[in-house]
């Protein structure tokens, strides 16, 4: 281990140095002889295999005796006499392990990552200021310190975050504080509130109000239509109709002026560029089957969020006992409690909701002194955040972000971001601004009993809205797509709406007892992919933008399985099997005819032909559909976008997928820019071609398979090649359940069969340490990319000389 280290230390110091010489805008700009100091330097940080992380510790503020218990895995297990002590213990732990990592997420969170890493992070702050993040953050901080459960939480946490921080010394900070020249700040319920908004703004923080509009302006009504159809045939959706309940008691009123205004095309577009977007494959699968199709007749729940792979990770795997509760799962480096896990009676799990609660609006102001906006016919005043954002090594820079009854106005022509040329104005409403308490919902579910305490939790999950799965040992499965999900007339939100006219808000939230949610149904499974919550007997607007490839196979697998084992569920969420690919496959063949090709024109059609729709790492085809498919999208699509702007939507796969089944004079297979008129084959044929060429030049460099093709990496979150685990080849792609793409994919796999004593397993592509020189550090990435579990080990207090305990951090109250 130490001559690893040594080897990372070396490396990490060249490139740092490079950097440091050759770029005068280097992420990186250290004093080199502090670095290296073999006192308070990098060489600190080297870790023994043997590391023994026991402690004996004392705090004033404790109210009773905690002992955490590590395993073989570094997996903490907190036994707590008193409920508020643990969480003072899981603070100290976080900090201990991940401090680094809580702490670079918030600064980002709150528009502060310049503050670290300079210049290069500048326009991320400026506009995660002007998305309103901290204002978001302070008004949730306001609803979690109102509830005496989550305040108390909060406060010990906190607490314990800070405890750790005084301890450290210049030798005993973690590396990245070195290598950036900076110190920890003390944590406060400020930036616990922040993390959780950051994560709502990468589970709930996409939209593609923008692109949709340029799409709406630039295409025909019936161009439009036919490229971004609000419904796919073969959805199955997380709900399915025989389950709905689809009474509403009211609807929202489309405006007056929606289809002169609204749905107007405007050859002028819209003028913005985007500087970051969360990743719109941020979804996961869950799904929970009754004991009537299990093997040993208790129900099994399964959860893989995907979000992206990152070092160190995500997730904290940890184990929670208190007196009144036991709970095991993951939990956030940043926020108190168990995220998703389970307890002696109760699992639980979440995927993303994908519904659009990020809107825009565009604001007409006065005059330039922007102190009033057009609002309703009248002059309404407006108010001004002043955001004085620090940059290493450089001057503060001040923006001024203009508050309006919508939200804050995100791009105008102050902003970087936005194309040169306009002063057009748009103001963001996200649902993440309003005043919520979600940590409530993970503070009951860790101590849920039964499905009613599973209701009385997820009510409080405003946003991100997630389908919230939950098993139980009485044989009860559930699942809610829960959130606050405005109520929308069909097509709002979809382009950016007028912001003179209060009729385009949200003219209110979907009613609790009219969310889309199944309970004990017959079929014996309930399950959620992020396809759409319902289908179109729905009666409020879903949106259009939903993925559907991955929750048809889900349900097909479940539907026909029975006498279901812990195994088999594992099998599931490894699964490689590509349905797109299955039903794309015979569309796009059966158009082409073998004795058009050439020798090895004919080998690659036969090796598609012959596929198992498998994408393993060693599957030639697999790269040979990707390709493929990407030449016909480009076919069909480049010759009628040619002309439109760059941050114009893209037609999704699924959608030119159904319409080549469907109908075989699709308009958008004709070459607008050749005399002939172009059919399904020809087209077939011309991106068959060009595939062919890319296939042979590919095969002769030897990257012929998925896993070299696809080149997965989990990088450290600077981008440090010497802290990050790269070029794996991996299995999976985005349509499979095992959604691994080449920086993104299950996050934490987790399958838990509720039995009397629950059994689970699980596992994360990373390590317990966020200390590169830790053998804790990526100690699980190899059995994650084998598709290994751990199985969970849930302590009792009987089990304190159990063989698998490794180390005892004793915590007691000072006298």
């Amino acid at each position: 281990m130490i001559m690893r280290f040594v080897f990372l230390l070396i490396t990490t110091a060249v490139t740092v140095t490079l950097c440091w010489v050759l770029d005068g805008k280097s992420l990186f700009k250290v004093r080199m002889g502090r670095l290296l100091s073999p006192q308070e330097g990098l060489w600190q940080n080297a870790e023994p295999v043997n590391q023994d992380f026991s402690e004996n510790l004392t705090f004033s503020g404790l109210k009773g005796k905690v002992d955490v218990y590590f395993d073989d895995r570094l997996v903490p297990h907190i036994m707590a006499e008193q409920e508020e002590d643990a969480f003072f213990a899981q603070g100290y732990l976080h900090a201990k392990f991940r401090l680094w990592q809580m702490e670079i997420q918030t600064m980002s969170a709150a528009g502060r990552a310049s503050e670290w890493v300079g210049n290069v992070a500048l326009n991320h702050d400026r506009e995660f200021r002007r998305l309103g993040m901290v204002y978001a953050a302070e008004n949730s901080l306001k609803a979690m310190e109102a509830d005496p459960d989550t305040k108390a939480a909060m406060d010990n946490y906190t607490a314990g975050v800070n405890a750790y921080i005084q301890s450290l010394t210049k030798s005993s900070l973690p590396i990245e504080y070195k290598l950036l020249d900076c110190q920890p700040e003390k944590w406060s319920n400020l930036k616990s509130a922040l993390f959780l908004k950051y994560m709502s703004y990468d589970l709930a923080g996409h939209d593609n109000d923008f692109e949709m509009t340029a799409a709406r302006d630039y295409l025909s009504s019936a161009d439009f239509d036919l490229m971004f159809p609000d419904f796919q045939q073969h959805v199955d959706p997380v709900i399915p109709k025989d389950s709905l309940q689809a009474n509403a008691l009211r609807l929202p009123t489309k405006p007056a002026s929606a289809d002169s205004l609204y749905f107007k095309r405007d050859s002028a577009g819209i003028q913005v560029s985007e500087v970051y977007k969360p990743n719109p494959e941020n979804g996961s699968n869950n799904w929970a089957v009754a004991g009537s199709k299990t093997k040993s007749g208790a129900p099994i729940l399964c959860n893989d969020p995907h979000l992206g792979l990152n070092l160190p990770s995500i997730w904290y795997e940890i184990q929670i006992s208190t007196p009144t509760y036991n709970v095991y799962g993951v939990s956030f480096p940043g926020a108190p409690g168990v995220i998703i896990g389970y307890n002696d009676d109760c699992a639980f799990g979440f995927t993303n909701g994908g519904r659009d609660v990020r809107d825009y609006y565009e604001v007409t102001f006065k005059d330039a002194s922007r102190n009033e906006y057009l609002f309703n016919g009248t002059w309404t005043k407006s108010t001004k955040r002043i955001e004085t954002i620090k940059v290493a090594g450089q001057t503060d820079q001040i923006d001024t972000v203009i508050y309006t009854h919508w939200g804050p106005v995100m791009y105008d022509h102050h902003f970087a971001g936005q194309s040169s040329g306009t002063k057009k104005n748009y103001a963001v409403k996200w649902s993440a601004h309003q005043s919520s308490n979600e940590l409530k919902m993970f503070y009951l579910l860790n101590r849920a009993k039964n499905y009613n305490d599973y209701l009385q939790a997820v009510k409080y999950l405003k946003t991100p809205g997630q389908n919230c799965i939950f098993a139980c040992r009485d044989g009860d499965i559930a699942l809610r797509t829960q959130g606050d999900f405005p109520a929308k007339w069909k097509g709002q939100g979809d382009f950016v709406m007028p912001g003179n006219d209060s009729s385009y808000d949200w003219q209110f939230m979907i009613p609790e007892n009219e969310t889309p949610f199944q309970y004990n149904p017959p079929r014996g499974f309930v399950s959620s992919a992020n396809q759409r919550p319902a289908d179109t007997s729905y009666p409020y607007y879903l949106g259009r933008d939903y993925p559907m490839i991955r929750g048809l196979y889900i349900n097909r697998q479940l539907n026909y399985m029975n006498n279901i084992s812990i195994q088999d569920m594992i099998a599931l969420q490894n699964s490689n099997y590509n349905l797109f690919a299955e039903m794309a496959i015979p569309v796009m063949v059966n158009h082409l005819d073998a004795k058009d090709f050439g020798t090895l024109e004919k080998k690659y059609m036969e090796e598609l032909r012959r596929w198992d729709f498998n994408e393993n790492k060693e599957s030639r085809a697999a790269v040979i559909f990707d390709l493929f498919w990407k030449q016909l999208k480009a076919a069909v699509y480049d010759d009628e976008l040619s002309k439109a702007p760059k941050n114009i939507a893209k037609p999704q796969d699924v959608s030119l997928l159904e319409a080549l089944m469907t109908d075989s004079v699709y308009k958008f297979t004709d070459n607008i820019y050749t005399p002939a008129l172009e059919n399904e084959e020809l087209i077939m044929l011309s991106a068959f071609r060009k595939t062919a060429k890319e296939i042979e030049k590919m095969e002769t460099e030897g990257k012929l398979n998925w896993g070299a093709y696809k080149d997965a990496h989990i990088s450290h979150l600077l981008k440090i090649s010497a802290f990050s685990s790269e070029h794996l080849v991996l299995g999976g792609g985005k349509q499979d359940i095992n959604a691994i793409t080449s920086d993104h994919g299950p996050s934490w796999r987790m399958v838990v069969q509720l039995s009397d004593v629950p059994e689970a397993y699980g596992i994360y592509p990373g390590g317990q340490s966020g200390n590169p020189g830790s053998k804790y550090y990526n100690n699980a990435i190899e059995n994650w990319s084998s598709g290994n579990y751990f199985q969970l080990w849930k302590m009792q207090p009987s089990d304190k000389n159990d063989a698998r305990i490794t180390g005892l951090i004793h915590f007691a109250k000072s006298k």
